[in-house]
């Protein structure tokens, strides 16, 4: 059986199958002599880097929480909004609104109130 280096493609009877370690990882390749000797040196080189370096974690987004607050069925914040600002209330721009502004919306409009599940559906008994 005759090998070939994987990178310069030659033939001989020095090459083989080599194997080295990458970042927690293990490759092979088929390289001669003189080619694993600068594979050595190049991860030496990395190594000395590594050591040298920091990891950089990605940046995560914030997972956004989930909204407590009643839902409104047929109705959005921004009808919400609307309807307080109508009344004279005080209301953020943007952002959660308090619970009393949802509760007066909803004894305002009936029809807003989302209808509570039966126990069948996984409401409390």
């Amino acid at each position: 059986m005759i090998l070939v280096d994987d990178l310069d493609h030659s033939e001989g009877d020095d090459v083989a199958r080599r194997e080295f370690p990458l970042l927690n990882r293990t490759f092979a390749i088929d390289l001669s002599d003189a080619n694993q000797q600068r594979l050595s040196e190049a991860l030496a080189f990395i190594e000395q880097v590594l050591e040298s370096s920091r990891e950089v974690k990605q940046a995560t987004r914030a997972k956004k929480t989930a909204d407590t607050s009643p839902r409104l069925q047929g109705y959005t914040l921004t009808d919400v909004r609307e309807w307080a600002r109508e009344q004279g209330l005080d209301v953020p721009a943007r952002g959660k609104l308090a619970d009393e502004l949802l509760e007066k919306f909803i004894a305002a409009h009936p029809d807003a109130a989302s209808p509570q599940p039966t126990p069948e559906e996984g409401g409390e008994a």
